[in-house]
């Protein structure tokens, strides 16, 4: 095995890269109410980041939110 082979760790994005989603931007994207988002990052389920009284969500957390929330009802 060669040392090109080995796994590569992928960097997290840049701050300045990541597009930040308000709460109600979040609730409509998700088709939920703003108090179900704040709610699950109450919860610690969806990580946010406080801006004064408010928070904002990263938009690639909201994806990955989603694509864990799959239930397999059969």
């Amino acid at each position: 095995m060669s040392a090109n082979s080995e796994p590569t760790q992928q960097a997290p994005p840049q701050v300045g890269q990541v597009q930040f989603l308000t709460v109600a931007e979040v609730a409509r994207l998700m088709r939920v109410s703003k108090m179900t988002v704040y709610r699950l990052v109450h919860a610690g389920d969806l990580p946010a980041a406080r801006v004064g009284r408010s928070f904002r969500v990263a938009e690639n957390d909201v994806h990955s939110y989603l694509e864990n929330a799959y239930y397999n009802a059969g």
